[in-house]
């Protein structure tokens, strides 16, 4: 009770600042802003999986395309000629629709693929990798790998996929037009929505019994073990949700950026995403989805100042809040408030 007291005026300034967005922000920064929340839904799945269970993950971009490409697949279908193939197949010579694609024509099909897609993988993937012990540094190169490898298949496949240019064009959603302001502000609501849902029920489970397992493992895997748990399980479950959250991210960022290629999801993005979490604070929950947003943010707003060396200036936000605050922001926070109370 107390705890909750204490982060209360911080979730219901957070609560405020996202309902009144859309009546204070313009359409274009309104739209940034949904961008940044479905990375902070990303960001939130590593901050379950690297804060809470010591799994780093360097590929949650792997789940985070997946996620992006099954919903593309459909707006591509609902957009798709008489031929009933999408633009970038017609350029490409393919003649009849891939048999992967044609599942893709339903919706529910499409959003369900987004989320258990990556859930799937990454079970079978926790379930080889968690069954024989492998953590630490050797588990982050293996995700590592892992999402290098997606984008050279995706790259490579250009009929089927888009290749390097990746999937763009999309017009419409169930319906409603992706162009008008009216759609793009309810994709603002709804991925706001799912953020707080995500945060609210991923709160709840490390709160539980299972969270607090969760860190025993992270803390000390082997004494778990000897207690009778089984560590495996609890990580591969663990590594699922978070791919799941990623999955469902990417098929939000699609129909709000408009656009999903190989570059949005390969190595260097995934590390982008792991940086923010650190500096956010990867113990935390809330640190997690803040180091995403203000990240987001940073990159938008040093690329518009200073187009030649925005990189370099991310790169020393980074080191500046990592090295005055190894807990980052919200470790901050932490000890200002822990400043004013004595």
């Amino acid at each position: 009770m107390t705890m909750l007291k204490r982060h209360l005026p911080f979730a219901a300034i957070a609560v405020i600042a996202l309902v009144a967005a859309p009546l204070l922000l313009e359409p274009f920064r309104l739209g940034l802003l949904a961008k940044y929340l479905c990375y902070a839904i990303v960001a939130l799945g590593i901050g379950l999986a690297w804060g809470k269970g010591g799994m780093l993950t360097l590929g949650q971009g792997v789940f985070f395309g997946l996620g992006g490409y099954s919903m593309a697949m459909y707006l591509k279908l609902t957009e798709a000629g008489s031929d009933g193939l999408p633009d970038f197949m017609v350029w490409s010579g393919v003649e009849d629709l891939p048999a992967l694609w044609v599942p893709f024509a339903n919706p529910v099909f499409a959003v369900a693929m987004a989320v258990l897609g990556p859930v799937l993988i990454a079970v079978i993937l926790g379930t080889l990798v968690f069954r024989q012990r492998v953590r630490g540094a050797y588990f982050a190169i293996l995700t590592q790998a892992l999402a290098a490898a997606l984008v050279i298949l995706l790259v490579g496949q250009q009929g089927l996929t888009g290749g390097t240019n990746g999937m763009t064009n999309f017009f419409e959603l169930f319906g409603q037009d992706l162009a008008e302001d009216s759609t793009q502000r309810g994709l603002y609501l709804v991925t706001a929505s799912v953020l707080g849902v995500l945060y609210l029920a991923t709160r709840q489970l490390v709160n539980s019994r299972y969270g607090r397992l969760l860190v025993a493992i992270r803390d000390g895997e082997d004494r778990v073990r000897f207690l009778g748990y089984d560590p495996a399980l609890v990580k591969t479950v663990t590594f699922a949700v978070s791919a799941g959250m990623a999955g469902l991210a990417g098929a939000l960022f699609v129909p709000v950026v408009g656009i999903i290629s190989p570059a949005l999801l390969g190595v260097v993005p995934s590390l982008e995403l792991v940086v923010a979490v650190a500096v956010g604070g990867r113990h935390a929950l809330a640190g997690a989805v803040l180091g995403a947003v203000l990240m987001g943010y940073a990159k938008t707003a040093f690329s518009e100042q200073f187009a030649d060396g925005w990189l370099y200036l991310q790169g020393a936000l980074f080191i500046l809040v990592m090295t005055l605050a190894p807990k980052g922001i919200v470790g901050i926070l932490g000890r200002l408030r822990s400043a004013r109370a004595t």
